[in-house]
């Protein structure tokens, strides 16, 4: 497996640690609608959670959170659109992103982001 994919798969487990330990309950990992992928899918009370992650070995080239561009988010929004109504799930639909810097020396840092994005109908608001 490549190194990325290492630190991917390594992120994801730190993150669903990290959301289970906030009361964060995990429905799914990596839920495929045809190319594209939800990392976590989790419920918090009456919301249903679809959670990108991203991870970095280093900060040096920006945050990690910084690479969930439009293309990304409105992919995460197409697959959680498929998910809601493949399950039937009848809750509040929430985007958060957990962004992840893996320090070989110490504890990685974790910052999550709640509400991190939202789905819009278009493009430009005019």
């Amino acid at each position: 497996m490549a190194e990325h994919n290492l630190i991917g798969a390594q992120g994801e487990q730190l993150a669903c640690r990290y959301l289970e330990e906030h009361g964060f309950e995990i429905v799914e990992r990596n839920w495929r609608y045809g190319r594209h992928e939800i990392d976590i899918i989790a419920k918090q009370g009456a919301e249903l959670v679809f959670v990108e992650v991203k991870t970095r070995s280093t900060d040096q080239h920006g945050e990690p959170e910084e690479a969930v561009k439009k293309g990304k988010r409105g992919r995460v929004i197409k697959a959680a659109n498929a998910y809601v109504q493949a399950t039937g799930a009848d809750l509040r639909v929430r985007f958060d992103i957990v962004s992840i810097i893996l320090h070989p020396s110490g504890k990685p840092y974790i910052h999550h982001i709640p509400d991190a994005f939202y789905p819009t109908t278009h493009d430009r608001p005019f």
